[in-house]
């Protein structure tokens, strides 16, 4: 069984100097910026708000200063992600590109792919999405069926991937695909990750999956003789599994695994006032304390990130009991006010309605929540 700790852990003291900081950009930037607008949280998209948070040094926060980056704690950037979130900033266009696809070049890339691509992501100018899940496969990326043959100048890739992030706007892909055959002894081996130029290489359309509240956050990717040089590739080649696992490992345990609801707890203390009854002060008040539940746990296992130790058991966790809380909060709400959403309503009311439609959808982000509760059993000595 594995050792599952959340020690207590604290945010640096430089930290509350930089989350005024933080707040005071948010409140020019922002200003007037609608609720139904920030219940998307980080699935809203600005490309200029991407490129002035470029400007302040707030993308590649930790990554070295030679590619780019800032070279601040983990911590740091841990209290600049809880603002923008808590305030529903629309840091989607380069979310993915910071969380997860700048450290996995900077870990496993080349240093030419590092010149080309680091810079770009750091000014908020360069989007990427995954290309994990397929068909068939969800989160089971080991069964994954899109192939990459050698060619004279690089490699051709023929498949799908399903349930795309930002597929449409992205300007780079880091696809999963098997180059070798299945090993029934080693079904992790002969995968590997390339660099996929979204809007250049022939054989790539995009299709858009569109949810209850009628967005295309995801998307299907279709690849039919897609060429990619041979430099597209990341890492080894064979070494994809190793690689996406250490990927994963950036999604899970964030501030954005229990505050992608915040906005409808924000509406729904606004909505009831200072004159709320018992019942209801006591519902805001077991929502607040699982949250503050919530972000003690994901603080702890920052901490233990920083220290350079891999809480990837505590971090699957805080995603399962992140995403629960999450999904249930739209429930929640209506139980302490029996108001339903209308899309059409006030402020409160259709940020509930939107918060109900898209909250479904949550539980597909890194990782199915049967995934997690599997990888927990097994930490756990269960399965």
């Amino acid at each position: 069984m594995e050792d599952i700790r959340f020690t207590p852990g604290l945010l640096p003291p430089e930290g509350e100097a930089l989350r005024a900081e933080v707040r005071a950009f948010i409140a020019e930037n922002l200003k007037g910026y609608p609720g139904v607008e920030r219940a998307k949280s980080w699935a809203g998209s600005d490309p200029g708000f991407s490129r002035k948070m470029g400007a302040r040094g707030w993308i590649g926060m930790t990554w070295p200063k030679a590619c780019g980056g800032h070279e601040r704690s983990a911590l740091e950037r841990y209290v600049v992600l809880e603002e923008m979130l808590a305030a529903g900033a629309p840091v989607s266009a380069h979310w993915v590109a910071d969380r997860q696809s700048g450290p996995l070049l900077l870990r496993f890339g080349t240093e030419e792919q590092r010149r080309k691509y680091i810079p770009a992501i750091t000014r908020g100018e360069s989007y990427f999405c995954i290309g994990m899940s397929e068909p068939n496969s969800g989160s089971d990326l080991a069964s994954i069926r899109t192939r990459g043959e050698r060619t004279a100048d690089g490699w051709r890739i023929n498949g799908q991937k399903i349930w795309t992030s930002k597929a449409h706007t992205a300007h780079y892909m880091i696809a999963l695909v098997r180059t070798r055959p299945q090993d029934p002894k080693d079904r992790h081996a002969g995968l590997s990750q390339f660099l996929v130029d979204m809007k250049a290489t022939k054989g790539v359309t995009v299709r858009p999956i569109r949810n209850m509240a009628g967005e295309a956050m995801f998307n299907e990717v279709f690849f039919e003789d897609a060429e990619v040089p041979e430099d597209a590739l990341v890492g080894t080649e064979g070494g994809g599994w190793g690689q996406v696992t250490t990927e994963l490992a950036f999604e899970r345990s964030g501030p954005e695994r229990y505050l992608s609801s915040y906005q409808l707890l924000f509406e729904l203390i606004r909505e009831l006032g200072a004159d709320a009854g018992p019942a209801a002060a006591a519902g805001v008040g077991r929502l607040a304390a699982h949250l503050s539940t919530l972000r003690q746990m994901s603080i702890s296992i920052a901490t233990m990130l920083e220290t350079g130790e891999a809480p990837n058991l505590a971090a699957a966790i805080v995603k399962e009991l992140g995403v629960a809380y999450e999904q249930d909060m739209p429930n929640r709400v209506h139980d302490i006010v029996g108001t339903s959403p209308r899309v059409a309503g006030g402020a409160f009311e259709q940020v509930m309605a939107y918060m109900t439609m898209a909250a479904r959808s949550f539980s597909l982000r890194g990782g199915t929540r049967e995934i997690m509760r599997g990888i927990i059993a097994r930490g756990l000595g269960l399965r």
